[in-house]
């Protein structure tokens, strides 16, 4: 279970949040009552992104393929408002 815990807070004990991440904990920080960021263990932290990557291309295998025909570099930075 991750600990809330504000930039103000988490700024004046890192050297704490940084021993109780060693041992598994997270913190999530926020500023202004909204969270910022995450502090994780290194090993965690992998694992989150390796699920988020295979969430995503799961997402994108289930969408439609979009036939936009051709265009070149110049059609495609054209002004239209011109």
């Amino acid at each position: 279970m991750e600990e809330v815990v504000s930039a103000a807070n988490a700024n004046r004990k890192f050297s704490l949040i940084l021993r109780n991440v060693r041992e598994g904990h997270s913190y999530v920080v926020t500023s202004h009552g909204r969270p910022v960021a995450r502090i994780v263990p290194a090993d965690k932290r992998e694992s989150v992104v390796s699920g988020a990557r295979a969430a995503l291309l799961a997402r994108l295998e289930h969408q439609p393929v979009v036939h936009a025909g051709r265009w070149t570099r110049d059609a495609l930075y054209e002004d239209d408002e011109g």
